[in-house]
Protein backbone atom coordinates (compact mmCIF):
# COMPACT_ATOMS: atom_id res chain seq x y z
CA UNK A 1 0.00 0.00 0.00
CA UNK A 2 1.29 3.33 -1.01
CA UNK A 3 0.98 6.14 1.81
CA UNK A 4 -1.67 8.60 1.82
CA UNK A 5 1.13 10.80 4.40
CA UNK A 6 3.65 11.87 2.87
CA UNK A 7 6.23 14.54 4.44
CA UNK A 8 7.12 16.93 2.27
CA UNK A 9 11.53 17.79 2.18
CA UNK A 10 14.17 19.11 0.61
CA UNK A 11 16.16 17.32 -1.23
CA UNK A 12 19.36 19.41 0.37
CA UNK A 13 17.69 17.83 4.11
CA UNK A 14 17.42 14.63 3.08
CA UNK A 15 20.49 14.67 1.33
CA UNK A 16 22.22 15.80 4.56
CA UNK A 17 20.13 13.09 6.48
CA UNK A 18 21.18 10.53 4.20
CA UNK A 19 25.19 10.70 4.77
CA UNK A 20 25.11 11.09 8.54
CA UNK A 21 23.70 7.90 10.67
CA UNK A 22 21.22 6.17 10.43
CA UNK A 23 20.10 6.99 13.93
CA UNK A 24 19.86 10.57 12.53
CA UNK A 25 17.80 9.59 9.37
CA UNK A 26 15.55 7.19 11.59
CA UNK A 27 14.53 10.20 13.49
CA UNK A 28 14.92 12.85 10.58
CA UNK A 29 11.64 9.96 9.02
CA UNK A 30 9.77 9.17 11.82
CA UNK A 31 9.24 12.68 13.50
CA UNK A 32 6.92 14.21 11.16
CA UNK A 33 4.61 10.62 11.46
CA UNK A 34 4.79 11.13 15.25
CA UNK A 35 3.51 14.79 14.75
CA UNK A 36 1.40 14.22 12.16
CA UNK A 37 -0.63 11.60 15.26
CA UNK A 38 0.05 13.76 17.78
CA UNK A 39 -2.17 16.45 15.66
CA UNK A 40 -4.65 14.06 14.45
CA UNK A 41 -5.20 12.09 18.07
CA UNK A 42 -6.15 9.06 15.99
CA UNK A 43 -4.58 5.88 15.67
CA UNK A 44 -6.55 5.00 13.04
CA UNK A 45 -3.98 7.69 10.78
CA UNK A 46 -1.39 4.87 10.73
CA UNK A 47 -3.53 2.75 8.24
CA UNK A 48 -3.01 5.45 5.72
CA UNK A 49 1.15 5.06 5.49
CA UNK A 50 3.02 2.70 3.51
CA UNK A 51 4.15 -0.54 5.04
CA UNK A 52 7.89 1.25 5.74
CA UNK A 53 6.50 4.10 7.02
CA UNK A 54 4.11 1.68 9.24
CA UNK A 55 6.95 -0.29 10.17
CA UNK A 56 8.63 2.71 11.44
CA UNK A 57 6.68 4.70 13.54
CA UNK A 58 5.77 1.47 15.15
CA UNK A 59 9.17 0.25 15.34
CA UNK A 60 9.92 3.37 17.07
CA UNK A 61 7.17 3.32 19.91
CA UNK A 62 8.55 -0.52 20.39
CA UNK A 63 11.76 0.86 20.49
CA UNK A 64 10.99 3.83 23.41
CA UNK A 65 9.43 1.19 25.80
CA UNK A 66 11.52 -1.38 25.50
CA UNK A 67 14.64 0.56 25.99
CA UNK A 68 12.72 2.40 28.87
CA UNK A 69 11.51 -0.46 30.62
CA UNK A 70 11.52 -3.55 28.54
CA UNK A 71 8.70 -6.01 26.81
CA UNK A 72 6.52 -5.94 30.19
CA UNK A 73 6.62 -2.18 30.09
CA UNK A 74 5.50 -2.36 26.94
CA UNK A 75 3.29 -4.39 26.79
CA UNK A 76 1.47 -3.10 30.62
CA UNK A 77 1.59 0.30 28.44
CA UNK A 78 -1.11 -1.13 26.28
CA UNK A 79 1.18 -1.47 22.92
CA UNK A 80 1.07 -5.02 22.09
CA UNK A 81 -1.34 -4.48 19.47
CA UNK A 82 1.46 -2.89 17.43
CA UNK A 83 3.67 -6.42 17.41
CA UNK A 84 1.35 -8.82 15.23
CA UNK A 85 2.19 -6.68 12.11
CA UNK A 86 6.01 -6.19 13.27
CA UNK A 87 7.10 -9.54 11.84
CA UNK A 88 6.14 -9.37 8.23
CA UNK A 89 7.25 -5.79 7.85
CA UNK A 90 10.75 -6.46 9.23
CA UNK A 91 10.89 -9.27 6.54
CA UNK A 92 10.39 -7.10 4.75
CA UNK A 93 12.99 -4.63 5.40
CA UNK A 94 15.25 -8.26 5.63
CA UNK A 95 15.82 -8.21 9.27
CA UNK A 96 15.04 -11.65 10.05
CA UNK A 97 16.70 -11.73 13.58
CA UNK A 98 14.60 -9.30 14.96
CA UNK A 99 11.15 -10.61 13.24
CA UNK A 100 12.25 -13.76 15.20
CA UNK A 101 12.71 -11.64 18.43
CA UNK A 102 9.41 -10.18 18.01
CA UNK A 103 7.59 -13.22 17.05
CA UNK A 104 9.02 -14.95 20.37
CA UNK A 105 7.69 -12.00 22.41
CA UNK A 106 4.16 -12.82 21.35
CA UNK A 107 4.41 -16.20 22.20
CA UNK A 108 5.21 -15.36 25.80
CA UNK A 109 2.53 -13.06 25.56
CA UNK A 110 0.19 -15.34 24.59
CA UNK A 111 1.06 -18.18 27.09
CA UNK A 112 0.91 -15.31 29.85
CA UNK A 113 -1.69 -12.99 28.41
CA UNK A 114 -3.78 -13.03 31.37
CA UNK A 115 -1.19 -11.91 34.12
CA UNK A 116 -0.04 -9.78 31.32
CA UNK A 117 -3.29 -7.87 30.73
CA UNK A 118 -4.56 -7.22 33.81
CA UNK A 119 -4.32 -3.99 35.74
CA UNK A 120 -1.71 -4.47 38.07
CA UNK A 121 -0.49 -1.72 41.07
CA UNK A 122 3.59 -0.60 41.39
CA UNK A 123 4.39 -3.75 43.34
CA UNK A 124 2.56 -6.59 41.33
CA UNK A 125 4.00 -4.32 38.13
CA UNK A 126 7.50 -4.89 39.97
CA UNK A 127 6.98 -8.78 40.09
CA UNK A 128 6.61 -9.39 36.75
CA UNK A 129 9.66 -8.97 35.86
CA UNK A 130 10.31 -11.72 38.68
CA UNK A 131 8.05 -14.03 37.05
CA UNK A 132 8.42 -13.42 33.73
CA UNK A 133 12.07 -13.69 33.30
CA UNK A 134 11.72 -15.18 29.80
CA UNK A 135 11.37 -11.60 28.85
CA UNK A 136 14.67 -10.65 30.07
CA UNK A 137 16.07 -12.36 26.98
CA UNK A 138 14.18 -11.12 24.96
CA UNK A 139 14.77 -7.50 26.11
CA UNK A 140 18.12 -8.40 26.09
CA UNK A 141 18.02 -9.43 22.44
CA UNK A 142 16.20 -6.29 21.58
CA UNK A 143 18.98 -4.39 22.56
CA UNK A 144 21.55 -5.93 21.08
CA UNK A 145 19.70 -6.24 17.62
CA UNK A 146 18.21 -2.41 17.81
CA UNK A 147 21.28 -0.91 15.98
CA UNK A 148 21.21 -3.37 13.50
CA UNK A 149 17.36 -3.23 12.73
CA UNK A 150 17.58 1.10 12.63
CA UNK A 151 20.33 0.42 9.60
CA UNK A 152 18.24 -2.25 8.12
CA UNK A 153 15.03 0.26 8.13
CA UNK A 154 16.81 2.98 6.76
CA UNK A 155 18.70 1.01 3.93
CA UNK A 156 14.71 -0.01 3.12
CA UNK A 157 13.69 3.83 3.44
CA UNK A 158 16.52 4.69 0.80
CA UNK A 159 15.91 2.15 -1.52
CA UNK A 160 12.17 2.95 -1.74
CA UNK A 161 12.56 6.98 -0.26
CA UNK A 162 9.18 7.73 -2.80
CA UNK A 163 7.62 5.68 0.27
CA UNK A 164 8.55 7.51 3.24
CA UNK A 165 9.01 11.26 1.67
CA UNK A 166 8.20 13.21 -0.49
CA UNK A 167 11.43 15.42 -1.93
CA UNK A 168 11.38 18.90 -3.19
Amino acid sequence: MSSKFLPVVSKAAFEGKKAGSAEELFEFLVEPLHEELYKRQDFTFIDELSAGQQLLISYDYVRMQVLQGGFIQMIQNGYVGILPAMPEWLKMVKDRYMAKTIDDVLKVYVLNREMLDKQTSVEEFAKLYDELKEFETLDEQFMAQNDDTIKLITDYALAHAEDFVKIV
